[in-house]
């Protein structure tokens, strides 16, 4: 078959378009593959290409909207293309209005090794698109790479990878396990008021900055021996969206390790 000739796709009950459902169904520590959807998306992954976070996801399939032209990206990557009609892209991207594009990725294997200086710790964050912001929020000031706790959502969730605009394409991510809470220095983003104020706080690396769940914050978490607790001081609100907490907390940690104010 010529690869530059796409297979049109229009019945949700075509085999082919079926087994790709299903398999993009898994989540979670099964999911083998995920997808990348529109164009954006797309050329943040094909422009972190050299970065090794980028190579944790192969191309498999290129699809694209009945009726649209060949993309460079498309003819770069020599794919096999199918077009699907109208119905069967807003099937797979679950969205109201469909994309034009988008790249079915092969999920490789987990990183391991040593950690890096500058780690964000999601912890019990079960929005898929919250996690991603909180990956960006990250990534925005140095961050470079994401440890996830327990309860966190799927970041190879197509809309934890939206959230996160390219993020994580940028660092690895891996699962925490205990082996992880013998190094570094663990700050825990924490709203009670017996917290310390975070202009008072260490950040310097080795730094694994913690962030927990919005409602339930740090109950019932083992948090580490030496974890310190910080706070950002706020007023007139209860509480800040985790994912700006991470950026303010990130910013502060990066004055340190990059020398700006």
């Amino acid at each position: 078959m010529n690869l530059s000739e796409p297979i049109l796709l229009s019945s949700k009950s075509n085999s082919r378009f079926k087994q790709m459902r299903t398999t993009l169904a898994v989540s979670g520590v099964k999911r083998t593959h995920t997808i990348l959807l529109g164009e954006k998306l797309i050329l943040e992954w094909f422009e972190s290409k050299p970065l090794v976070a980028s190579n944790r996801l192969w191309p498999i399939r290129w699809l694209r909207l009945e009726g649209h032209k060949t993309h460079h990206i498309e003819r770069e990557l020599k794919l096999e293309t199918w077009e699907l009609s109208e119905n069967l892209m807003r099937d797979i991207s679950d969205t109201a209005s469909p994309p034009s594009l988008a790249l079915v990725m092969e999920l490789g294997d987990e990183p391991c090794g040593t950690i890096a200086d500058l780690v964000i710790v999601p912890w019990g964050i079960q929005d898929p698109g919250n996690l991603g912001a909180i990956l960006r929020s990250a990534a925005a000031f140095g961050f470079q790479e994401a440890i996830l706790g327990p309860g966190c959502a799927d970041p190879f969730n197509p809309k934890a990878l939206r959230g996160s605009m390219g993020a994580a394409f940028t660092m690895p991510l891996r699962r925490f396990d205990k082996k992880c809470f013998a190094d570094g220095r663990w700050i825990a983003l924490d709203s009670e008021p017996n917290a310390l104020l975070i202009e008072s706080v260490d950040l310097s690396v080795p730094l694994r900055l913690m962030v927990g769940n919005e409602g339930h914050g740090w109950r019932d978490v083992e948090l580490p021996e030496h974890c310190v607790r910080t706070a950002i001081p706020i007023s007139k609100v209860e509480s800040l969206n985790a994912a700006v907490a991470v950026g303010i907390a990130c910013y502060e940690a990066a004055k340190k390790f990059k020398g700006y104010t």
